[in-house]
């Protein structure tokens, strides 16, 4: 059964979601048309096992959805006001000083 995550929830698995820059690729090639694993990997020029791991990631954090079409798997957004959202934080103005990093930078992991 799915339920409602707390908005705070909410932004920490989108944030974590987006830390990764693969994961920021799928979620954009996502946000013009749903597609099959395949077709994301040649893509995005990564290997299939690695996709499939971000794939989980991202259905994990509940930010995409594996949709059965006959005997293949289809990604799309869980749903589309993510691509919305997606427009939003690409287009804003992100003040960065050219020497530093974030702190969670080094940190690898998934939601």
């Amino acid at each position: 059964m799915l339920t409602i995550a707390p908005e705070i929830d909410v932004l920490a698995r989108f944030g974590r979601a987006l830390a990764d820059p693969v994961r920021c690729r799928i979620l954009l090639a996502l946000r013009q048309a749903p597609a099959h694993p395949a077709d994301l990997a040649d893509l995005l020029g990564v290997s299939r096992t690695r996709l499939s791991n971000h794939l989980a990631c991202l259905r994990d954090c509940g930010l995409v959805v594996a949709v059965p079409v006959g005997r293949r798997t289809r990604y799309e957004l869980a749903d589309a006001r993510l691509g919305h959202a997606l427009d939003d934080l690409r287009t804003a103005v992100v003040a960065v000083a050219a020497d530093r990093t974030c702190v969670d930078a080094e940190t690898k992991g998934c939601c």
